[in-house]
């Protein structure tokens, strides 16, 4: 009898290990998982990041260059794409661009680009800030 209680725990043995590696293998899993999500994530949130500033940089440099350009004109159709100008700096400085985790930054965004393509549309020059980046790509310092 105590040859077959011997088998008994080697077999239980086994068949407990079989279980352990499994547990082991799920956690390192996991956690290698996990971080590897958190790298990703992090990752995205910069790349993204990054595109939403080039934007609202691009909207701000056009905005201050065409208040610059339209500041001296005194006819009627220049003092109205010169407020909508203002209006556009209005709504750049007034959003909280810094806070990546409002709840009101695509709300922003949303009203930061219709005034853009409004503006754009006042002045007569193209709408799409892609266009901008692709024609800026060539350009070296």
């Amino acid at each position: 009898m105590a040859g077959g209680s011997g088998q008994e725990d080697l077999f239980d043995s086994i068949f407990m290990s079989a279980e352990r590696f499994r547990g082991e293998g799920y956690r390192e899993g996991f956690e290698r998982g996990t971080n590897r999500g958190l790298q990703d994530g992090r990752r995205h949130g910069a790349s993204h990041g990054a595109k939403l500033s080039t934007e609202i940089s691009f909207y701000y440099g056009f905005g201050i260059t065409w208040k610059c350009l339209l500041q001296h004109k005194t006819d009627l159709k220049s003092r109205k794409r010169l407020k909508a100008v203002e209006s556009l700096l209005g709504l750049i400085q007034s959003s909280p661009h810094d806070d990546p985790y409002s709840e009101k930054l695509r709300e922003d965004m949303e009203k930061l680009r219709a005034k853009f393509r409004q503006v754009c549309s006042m002045l007569n020059v193209p709408t799409d800030f892609k266009d901008y980046i692709k024609a800026s790509e060539g350009t070296s310092f």
